[in-house]
């Protein structure tokens, strides 16, 4: 398991392009029946890729629980959140089966003991994107489809930023302890998530790009206000973003990303919000 440290907004100010991806950037999430996982202490926040092909994937599968999280298994304190972003599958908790197509969501609660991976198609594989935080309180594992979704259109054509955010793991669908998680995908003819820019500090997040056309990437803007900096993403890449940065995006074409929230509230609105023009 891939483990990243806080980063200071002092030191980011001065990484090289190589050190911001090192930190923030995560990669290769989705390679045939493994766990692709990644500690974030911002938050404590752990992020996973899942591809089955050839077998049922435990959650766990070459991670030592015990010295990661202390714990007896994975989700003893914690939940998580998962979409599926490829071919049919399904996910196995505690011996309860929950199918998945493209784009269905599974929340998952603290005390889940045993979920296992699998896709219907080895040649079609389903791949599970996963968001994990720490919970103090059970609620009740949830399938949720794009219908079951609370869906907010925002932006406008005009500024190349018209989308809709659909909130699916929020407090508006359903009780979670702290992790929130939903999908935005943009319009056609228009490329900026996240505009005007905002910073949260009661929250960090985590995005992962998808969708995104062959031969296309997205410039992903991170750092403070008055410091920003970019990363350069290919489909399927996520990136960590702590409560002190701006998080926000502009593709060469058209794609989708999931965000995922953890921290101090889940209050979707909480946010400090730049002004396009202040920014630097």
């Amino acid at each position: 398991m891939d483990i990243r440290y806080s980063a200071s907004p002092n030191d980011v100010k001065r990484y090289t392009t190589q050190e911001l991806r090192d930190e923030f950037l995560i990669t290769g999430l989705y390679v045939p029946d493994t766990v692709k996982a990644t500690y974030s202490h911002v938050d404590r926040m752990v992020v996973m890729g899942i591809m089955p092909v050839s077998e049922r994937v435990p959650i766990d599968k070459g991670i030592d629980v015990w010295a990661n999280f202390g714990t007896r298994y994975f989700l003893e304190r914690r939940e998580a959140g998962v979409f599926n972003l490829g071919g049919r599958g399904f996910i196995e908790v505690d011996g309860e089966r929950y199918d998945l197509g493209y784009e269905d969501c599974l929340y998952i609660t603290k005390g889940a003991e045993k979920v296992c991976f699998g896709s219907e198609d080895g040649a079609d594989p389903a791949r599970f994107y996963l968001v994990s935080a720490p919970a103090h309180r059970a609620f009740k594992t949830t399938l949720l489809t794009m219908d079951s979704a609370n869906h907010r259109p925002c932006g406008q054509a005009e500024l190349s930023n018209q989308r809709v955010i659909n909130q699916f793991i929020h407090p508006d669908v359903l009780e979670t302890c702290q992790l929130s998680m939903g999908l935005t995908r943009l319009s056609p003819g228009s490329v900026w998530n996240t505009m005007p820019a905002h910073t949260h500090e009661r929250r960090m997040e985590v995005y992962t790009y998808f969708e995104i056309p062959q031969d296309q990437v997205v410039f992903h803007m991170m750092g403070q206000p008055q410091e920003t900096r970019h990363l350069v993403m290919q489909n399927f890449d996520a990136v960590i973003s702590p409560s002190w940065s701006i998080h926000a995006g502009a593709g060469t074409a058209s794609y989708t990303f999931i965000w995922a929230m953890g921290g101090e509230n889940q209050a979707f609105d909480d946010m400090d919000v730049i002004p396009t023009a202040d920014l630097k």
